[in-house]
C-alpha cells in the first residue's frame, strides 16, 4: 500500500493529470467490477477498509495549493471520479458516506470544477437519498458536499428543487429556526445559498423559490447567538445566509418592492454591519421605516460614554510590530482568515480630535495632516479579496502561534461586518435610488443634537472598525449612496441662518452633508492604508460632485482643497491619481463657485502646515518651466496680451501642466511600476491622464483663470498629441476642444464678460495657427487611431469664427478640406464628427455666403445622412439644420441673388432626404423636421411652380403634419410645430387653398389643446399666428375651429399633467391671447358669429386672461416665447378697430353688447388700472 502510495504521489508531481487521476478511476473500476464483496480478502470488511485507505489517499494526495494550472485535472475527469466514488458506497455504510462526501467537498473546493449535468444526475439523488436515511452525525458533511455540487450549477438542479426548497424540503426544514443544531443549519444555509447563485444567461431560482430562501436567510439574520454556540460557528452562519442574500440580489430577479422586505432587509445588515465591532453594540428593531430623522438611538448616554472612551484609548495607542514586505502568497493567508491588519501596520503619531476639523487652517489640523500623511502603509490587499468563496474555514487553517482563538474570533467578525456591507452594495445597485434615500439618516451621519450621542453610520465604520478592508467596504457602500444623489441632495441649504422652531428638511440635508465632509476629512487623514485611503478619497470625490455648495456656506470645499493637497505627493500612484480626481470634482462642482475661484488665485503653499509645495520642484525653482519660456513668434510680431490676468498664478494648473510635460523627479512605490514603461521618464501615464482631464475640467468651468495660459496650454495639447501613448494624444486632443469651447463661450454676445476681459481675437488667431501649424493636421489624418481623429474633428470645430477669418486662407482652405474628407471615413465616429464640424463651419459668417461652400457642404451632409449609423445620421440632421438655417440668413440678407444662385437640383435632393429623415428615429427626425420647415420656407414661387418639387412639397408637408400628430418626444414636436411655423411664413405656398391646409391647422389646434408640455403648446399658438391674410386661414368653419381651441387652450392652461409645466403658464396664457388677438384682427364677416358665441359662453375667462396679458406689458420676459409682440393695448386697439369696421358693415348690428362692445369693455378696464397705477 505504502508503495502503491508512492506511485501515485509520483503521479501527481508530474506535468501531465490525467495519469493521476487514472489511477485512481482504475482502482474504483477494479472495485466496483470486483463483484460480490466476500470475494474481496477480508470480505465486506476488507471492502470498506480499502475504500477508507483509498479515499484517504485521495485526499491527502491532493492537499496543497489549489487552483487552475498545466498541472490540474480536467473537470470531466474529477466529476467521473466522484461519481464512481459514490457508486461503490451504499447509504447504509455511513462511515463510507461521510468519507465520500468529505471527498466530494475536498476536491469540488480544491480545484476549480463546475459539476456537469450528466454527474449531477446521480450525484443530486444520492446526496438527497443520504440526508432522508443516514444518522444526523453526517449531514453536516452530506450538506457540505451537496453545497459543493450545486455552486454554480443552480439552472441545472430545478428538477431536484422540490426535494430541497420544497414546502417541505430538506434545506428549508435543516435551516428553519426550529433546527437546534448551529453547524448543521450553517452547512444548509450554505447549500440554500449556493442554489440562489445565477451567472448570466442562466434562468436561476423561480419566484417561489426565491422568496422562500429569501426568508430563510432573513431569518437567520434576524436570531440571535444560543448560549451553547461558539462565536466562529455563528459567524461562519451569518456569513452563508448574508452570502445567500447577496447572490439574490445579484442575480437581478430579486426586486425588493415591498417597504417590509426593504425595511427588514436593511435592519439585519445595520445589525449585521456592526457585528463584534469592539466597543460598539447596537440593538435594532426588526423593521426599518423610511424616515427623515433617526428613529431611535439603541445606546444610552452612560454607554456611550464608556464606549467613547475605549474607542479614544484603542485609536490612541493602536500600535503594531512593524511588518516586514508582502509575501507572494499573503493574499491567500488573509483570505483563509488570517486576523485583519490595523491601519496599514504603522504607529499613528496621535490621535485626532473630531473638533480639529471644524478649522481648517488649525495649527493641530495641519499637524496632524503633515505627520500621519508622512506614516502611510504599504497595504496593498485588492478590494476583489472580499469576494465570496465557497470553501468553508476549518479550525486547521488556524492555530495558537497565528493568535489563537480570540484572534480568530476577531477575524471572523470582521468577514462577517465585510459580508455585510457587501450585501447592502448589492441592495444599493438593486433599488431604486428615490427609495433608498428615504433610509438616507439610518445610514449616513448627522450632526448630533446638544447632549446627544452620534448615532451609529456607516462613517462610524469607516473611523472605528480596526479591519482595513471592513473600512474599505463601508466606504464603498457610502460612495454608491452618494453616486448619482445630486437631485436628493439639491434640496439642501443653509446659507441663512434657520431661526424656527423646527428644523426644516433642506437644513437636516444640509448638516448631513457637513457631518460627510467633517467625518472624511477626518477619516483621510487618521488612514495609513493605502487600499482604504483610495476609497476614502473617491468617496469625497462622489461627496464632492453631488452636493449643491451654492445652496450650502462657503468652508466646506477650502477645506477639502487643503487637506489633499499632500497626497499630491503620495508614494502611491492610485492614491496621487485619486488625489487628483478630487480636485477635478471640486472644479467642476456646480461652477462656477466663488469659493474655487479663490482657491485657485491662492498661493502653491497655502494650506500647507510646513510651508510645502504641493508642486514638483521642477515646476517651481525657475519659476517658469523651460518649455514654456519658449514662446515662438513671428519676427516683428507685437507681444500678445490676455486680458484679466490673475495676480497670483494658479497653482493646481501649473501643478497639471507640470505633471504632464515635466520628467519626474522623485522615486515612487512599486504600484508605479505596473503602469510605467521601464524607459520613460515621464509621470505614470495615469497621473498624466489624470492631470489632463482636471486642466480640461479647469478650463471648462474657470476659463477666465486659465485663460491667461492659453498660449502654454495649447502647447501641452500639442505636445500630448505628439506622443506615442493613444490615451496621451486623445486627452491632449479634449484639452484643445476645451480651450476652442472656452473661447467661444467668452465671445457670446449673452455672456457678461466686458470686452477687455476677453480673449483678444488676435490671440486666439495665434493660437490656431500654432495649433494647425502642430500636430494637430497629423492627429486628423491619423486613420490607425479613428477615436483621436474624432477627437481632433471636435477640435477643429471650436474655432472662434472671428479667429477663423483671421486665418491665412490657405489655413482655412485646409480646415474645410480635411473636413470634407473626413465626411467619407468608414469609421461611423470620424464620420459623425466631421458631418457636425461642418454644422458648425456653414454658420460661420465668413463662410454661409459662399454658394459653392454651402453646396459642398449639404452634398456632403446628404451623404452622411443616409449612413447605417444612428450617430451619424443624428450628427448630419443637425447639420442639416444648420445648414437650411444659412439659407434663410442669406434669403433675410442677400434675397433672391443668392436664392437663383443656388442649384434646384440640389435643394430638391435636401427636401427629399429630410423629408426621408424625418421618419427616421428621434435624433434624427427632431432636426430634420427643423430642416424641412426651413427648405419649405425657402422655396421661390417657381420651383413652387415646378412640377418636380409638387410631389416632394406635399411629401414634406405631410410628413411635418404626421410628426405633430404621432406620439413623439416633445424636442421633435416642438421642432415640428416651429417648423410649420416657418412654412407658413412662405406666401408662395398655397396655404388656405391646398388640401394640407386643414390637416395642418387640426394637427396644430390638437396639440395646442392637449399637449402635456406647455412649451410645445406655445410653440403651436405661436405657428398658428404665423399667416399674414385671413385667406390664408381657409374657410369660415376652420377659422371658428381654430378660434374656439385657442378659447379652449386657454381655458386649460392651468391645468397642467406635471406641476413643473405650471412655470410656462403664464408664457402660454400671453400667447393664447396674442394669438386670438391676430385672428380678430384678420376676421372677417362671416367669421363673427363664432367669435361673439365664444365671447357669450367664456368672456368673462377671456376677459380675466386679456386683462392680465395687456398688464405684462413689453417689458415681461415671457419665458419659452421668443416672440417680440408689439405693444399690447395698441394690438388690441387694432383689432378693435377692424371689427368695428366690420360690424358698422352689417345691418342690424347690435351696438351695446357685440364683440366690440366687449372688447372696449377690456381695453377701458386696463386703461382704467393703468391710470390708477400711474396716479
Amino acid at each position: 500500500m505504502a508503495a502503491e502510495a508512492a506511485t501515485l504521489r509520483e503521479g501527481a508531481a508530474g506535468l501531465e493529470p490525467a495519469p493521476f487521476l487514472k489511477r485512481y478511476l482504475v482502482r474504483l473500476s477494479a472495485l466496483r467490477l470486483g463483484g460480490d464483496a466476500s470475494q474481496v480478502p477480508g470480505g465486506d470488511s476488507g471492502r470498506r477498509t480499502e475504500l477508507h485507505l483509498l479515499f484517504d489517499q485521495l485526499i491527502s494526495e491532493t492537499c496543497g495549493p489549489g487552483g487552475a494550472g498545466p498541472g490540474a485535472p480536467r473537470p470531466e475527469d474529477v466529476c467521473e471520479l466522484l461519481v464512481q466514488a459514490c457508486k461503490l458506497v451504499p447509504l447504509n455504510q455511513e462511515h463510507l458516506v461521510n468519507k465520500v462526501c468529505q471527498l466530494i467537498h475536498h476536491l469540488l473546493n480544491r480545484f476549480p470544477v463546475i459539476v456537469d449535468e450528466e454527474s449531477l444526475k446521480y450525484l443530486l439523488p444520492y446526496f438527497i437519498s443520504a440526508l432522508k436515511q443516514c444518522s444526523t452525525w453526517t449531514h453536516v458533511e452530506i450538506l457540505q458536499a451537496l453545497a459543493a455540487s450545486v455552486y454554480n450549477t443552480g439552472s441545472k438542479c430545478q428538477k431536484y428543487l422540490p426535494d430541497l426548497l420544497g414546502e417541505n424540503g430538506l434545506l428549508v426544514q435543516l435551516s428553519s429556526p426550529a433546527q437546534t443544531d448551529t453547524e448543521l443549519k450553517r452547512a444548509a444555509v450554505l447549500s440554500m445559498a449556493n442554489l440562489c447563485l445565477s451567472t448570466p444567461g442562466q434562468s436561476g431560482l423561480e419566484e417561489p423559490y426565491r422568496e422562500l430562501c429569501f426568508q430563510a436567510f432573513l431569518s437567520v439574520l434576524q436570531s440571535s447567538k444560543g448560549s451553547g454556540v461558539d462565536d466562529i460557528t455563528f459567524c461562519m452562519l451569518l456569513q452563508n445566509a448574508l452570502k445567500g442574500i447577496q447572490l439574490l440580489l445579484n442575480g437581478g430577479k430579486m426586486k425588493l418592492t415591498q417597504t417590509d422586505h426593504l425595511g427588514s432587509l436593511l435592519a439585519v445588515l445595520k445589525k449585521c454591519m456592526f457585528h463584534g465591532l469592539p466597543g460598539l453594540n447596537i440593538e435594532m428593531p426588526a423593521v426599518l421605516y423610511p424616515a427623515l430623522l433617526p428613529q431611535y438611538d439603541s445606546r444610552s448616554p452612560d454607554k456611550q460614554e464608556k464606549s467613547d472612551l475605549r474607542n479614544a484609548k484603542m485609536t490612541g495607542s493602536r500600535k503594531k510590530k512593524p511588518k516586514g514586505k508582502q509575501k507572494k502568497g499573503k493574499l491567500e493567508e488573509e483570505l483563509k482568515g488570517q486576523p485583519e491588519s490595523d491601519r496599514g501596520g504603522k504607529p499613528e503619531k496621535q490621535k485626532l480630535c473630531g473638533d480639529a476639523l471644524q478649522d481648517s487652517d488649525s495649527d493641530v489640523w495641519n499637524q496632524a495632516s503633515s505627520d500621519i500623511h508622512s506614516s502611510f502603509g504599504n497595504d496593498h490587499v485588492p478590494l476583489s479579496a472580499l469576494g465570496w468563496k465557497r470553501i468553508s474555514s476549518s479550525d486547521s487553517e488556524y492555530s495558537d502561534a497565528e493568535g489563537g482563538i480570540q484572534s480568530k474570533t476577531r477575524s471572523f467578525q470582521a468577514k462577517v461586518r465585510q459580508g455585510a456591507l457587501t450585501c447592502f452594495l448589492s441592495t444599493v445597485k438593486s433599488i431604486e435610488k428615490k427609495v433608498l434615500y428615504g433610509y438616507w439618516s439610518a445610514f449616513v451621519p448627522d450632526v448630533p443634537g446638544i447632549g446627544s450621542p452620534q448615532s451609529a453610520s456607516l462613517m462610524t465604520i469607516a473611523l472605528k472598525d480596526p479591519s482595513p478592508k471592513t473600512r474599505a467596504c463601508a466606504l464603498q457602500v457610502l460612495s454608491a449612496i452618494l453616486e448619482g444623489s445630486k437631485q436628493f441632495l439639491s434640496i439642501a441649504e443653509d446659507a441663512v441662518d434657520h431661526r424656527r422652531a423646527f428644523t426644516p428638511f433642506s437644513v437636516s440635508i444640509a448638516s448631513s452633508i457637513r457631518e460627510l465632509h467633517r467625518c472624511l476629512l477626518l477619516a483621510l487623514v487618521a488612514e495609513s492604508s493605502s487600499q482604504t485611503l483610495t476609497q476614502i478619497i473617491k468617496c469625497l470625490a462622489n461627496l464632492v460632485s453631488n452636493a449643491p455648495y451654492s445652496r450650502l456656506k462657503p468652508g466646506l470645499l477650502t477645506r477639502v482643497w487643503h487637506q489633499i493637497k499632500p497626497y499630491l505627493r503620495h508614494k502611491d500612484v492610485n492614491v496621487r491619481v485619486l488625489s487628483l480626481t478630487l480636485l477635478g470634482a471640486i472644479v467642476s462642482a456646480q461652477a462656477p463657485l466663488p469659493e474655487v475661484r479663490r482657491l485657485l488665485q491662492l498661493p502653491s503653499s497655502s494650506g500647507l502646515s510646513d510651508g510645502r509645495s504641493a508642486i514638483p520642484h521642477s515646476a517651481t525653482c525657475s519659476g517658469v518651466p523651460e518649455w514654456r519660456k519658449e514662446a515662438p513668434a513671428a519676427p516683428g510680431d507685437e507681444p500678445l496680451a490676455v486680458g484679466n490676468e490673475p495676480a497670483e498664478p494658479c497653482w493646481l494648473l501649473n501643478l497639471c501642466i507640470s505633471l504632464v510635460v515635466l520628467p519626474k523627479e522623485d522615486s515612487y512605490s512599486d504600484s508605479d511600476t505596473g503602469c510605467l514603461p521601464a524607459t520613460s521618464i515621464y509621470e505614470p501615464s495615469p497621473v498624466r491622464l489624470e492631470s489632463l482631464q482636471v486642466l480640461a475640467l479647469l478650463v471648462k468651468g474657470y476659463f477666465s483663470v486659465s485663460q491667461s495660459y492659453l498660449l502654454e496650454l495649447g502647447e501641452v495639447a500639442c505636445k500630448c498629441m505628439e506622443e506615442t501613448d493613444p490615451s496621451i494624444q486623445l486627452h491632449g486632443a479634449k484639452l484643445l476642444d476645451e480651450l476652442g469651447v472656452g473661447i467661444i463661450q467668452q465671445h457670446k454676445s449673452d455672456e457678461a464678460v466686458t470686452a477687455d476681459q476677453r480673449v483678444p481675437v488676435d490671440l486666439v488667431v495665434t493660437f490656431w495657427t500654432r495649433m494647425l501649424n502642430g500636430p494637430l493636421l497629423g492627429a486628423l489624418q491619423n486613420a490607425q487611431h479613428p477615436t483621436l481623429q474624432t477627437s481632433s474633428c471636435n477640435a477643429l470645430s471650436s474655432i472662434l469664427p472671428e479667429a477663423f477669418s483671421g486665418l491665412p486662407g490657405d489655413k482655412q482652405i485646409l480646415c474645410i478640406t480635411i473636413l470634407l474628407g473626413l465626411n467619407h471615413s468608414e469609421n461611423p465616429l470620424v464620420k459623425a464628427a466631421a458631418a457636425r464640424a461642418l454644422g458648425v463651419y456653414v454658420v460661420f459668417p465668413s463662410l454661409q455666403q459662399d454658394v459653392m461652400f454651402v453646396a459642398d457642404t449639404a452634398n456632403a451632409i446628404l451623404d452622411s445622412l443616409c449612413d447605417s449609423s444612428p450617430n451619424v445620421r443624428a450628427k448630419a440632421a443637425w447639420s442639416l439644420g444648420n445648414l437650411t438655417d444659412t439659407l434663410i440668413i442669406n434669403m433675410e440678407l442677400l434675397g433672391q441673388s443668392f436664392q437663383d444662385e443656388f442649384s434646384d437640383l440640389l435643394l430638391l435632393k435636401m427636401l427629399r432626404s429630410a423629408t426621408d429623415a424625418s421618419k427616421d428615429k428621434d435624433k434624427v427626425k427632431s432636426n430634420a423636421v427643423r430642416a424641412l420647415g426651413n427648405l419649405l420656407h425657402f422655396l421661390q414661387p417657381s420651383q413652387i411652380a415646378n412640377p418636380r418639387f409638387s410631389q416632394p412639397i406635399e411629401e414634406s408637408v405631410h410628413a411635418l403634419i404626421s410628426t405633430v400628430q404621432s406620439e413623439n418626444r416633445m424636442k421633435v414636436c416642438w421642432n415640428a410645430c416651429y417648423a410649420l411655423g416657418n412654412v407658413f411664413k412662405n406666401p408662395a405656398l398655397p396655404l388656405g387653398e391646398a388640401l394640407w391646409t386643414a390637416q395642418a391647422y387640426n394637427a396644430l389646434t390638437s396639440v395646442v389643446k392637449s399637449c402635456k408640455n406647455f412649451k410645445v403648446r406655445i410653440k403651436s399658438a405661436a405657428a398658428l399666428s404665423v399667416p399674414a391674410e385671413r385667406k390664408r386661414y381657409g374657410t369660415p368653419e376652420q377659422f371658428s375651429q381654430i378660434w374656439s381651441a385657442l378659447v379652449v387652450a386657454l381655458q386649460r392652461s392651468e391645468e397642467a399633467q406635471d406641476f413643473l409645466e405650471f412655470k410656462y403658464s403664464a408664457s402660454l396664457r400671453t400667447q393664447l391671447c396674442h394669438t386670438l388677438l391676430h385672428l380678430l384682427s384678420l376676421a372677417d364677416e362671416v367669421d363673427l358669429p363664432a367669435i361673439e358665441k365664444a365671447v357669450a359662453e367664456h368672456g368673462e375667462v377671456i376677459g380675466s386672461y386679456m386683462l392680465q396679458y395687456l398688464k405684462s406689458g413689453v417689458s415681461e420676459e415671457e419665458v419659452g416665447i421668443g416672440e417680440n409682440f408689439p405693444e399690447r393695448s395698441k394690438f388690441l386697439e387694432r383689432a378693435v378697430e377692424h371689427v368695428r369696421s366690420i360690424e358698422e358693415l352689417l345691418e342690424g348690428c347690435p351696438k351695446k353688447r357685440g364683440t366690440v362692445a366687449y372688447l372696449e369693455d377690456i381695453l377701458e378696464a386696463h386703461n382704467s388700472a393703468t391710470g390708477l397705477s400711474e396716479a
